[in-house]
């Protein structure tokens, strides 16, 4: 048991230096640069993603529409997770339409679209993705393994690869996420360091 644990903490340490790596830290500061450069402009962010990747795109959300180091203004994203809308349009048009629905009802050009996938290859993302390039958004993919169908269709991307398992490209997800939030913070508000 011991052996495997071990193992796990090496798995996980190894997700977090795949931050080090200058395409990791580039893809960083260009979300960061990206987002703030939308909510100057007045625009918000739609993020989605399934099962854990939802859950990671609710914090995502939840930590600019709340605040994350500082206290400062809200910014708005949204995290497209209402059971209703999804339970809806689930029933009547298919799953594969949850999220490039919500995009078609919420986005507007100037917007951002964000799609967390440990795959690449979930059908309703793909749908999002289009449908909010169809609609002038600028799109941003978290992606893992090798990046999967949605590898080359946002404006931005980032591959986790290297890892058989999607919780440890999630983790590597989330402290991308959260430097990004601190970087949004800092374009946005200057806070001394």
């Amino acid at each position: 048991m011991k052996h495997l644990i071990q193992q796990s903490i090496d798995d996980a340490i190894r997700a977090a230096t795949v931050l080090k790596l200058p395409e990791s830290i580039l893809f960083i500061e260009r979300s960061a640069e990206l987002i703030s450069e939308c909510f100057k402009r007045g625009g918000k962010i739609l993020i989605a993603g399934n099962g854990g990747s939802l859950c990671d795109a609710m914090h995502f959300a939840e930590e600019l529409t709340g605040q994350f180091r500082h206290k400062r203004p809200a910014l708005p994203a949204i995290a497209l997770a209402d059971p209703g809308h999804m339970s809806c349009v689930a029933n009547d048009m298919g799953f594969d339409s949850v999220f490039a629905r919500g995009v078609e009802a919420l986005g507007r050009s100037g917007d951002l679209f964000i799609a967390l996938t440990t795959s690449g290859n979930s059908s309703n993302l793909l749908s999002a993705m289009i449908q909010a390039k169809g609609q002038g958004l600028s799109t941003i993919a978290f992606l893992g393994k090798t990046g999967g169908k949605m590898k080359g269709l946002a404006d931005l991307e980032w591959i986790v690869s290297g890892f058989s398992y999607s919780d440890r490209v999630q983790e590597a997800h989330m402290a991308a996420i959260h430097i990004i939030i601190e970087m949004v913070e800092q374009h946005l508000f200057a806070y001394a360091r």
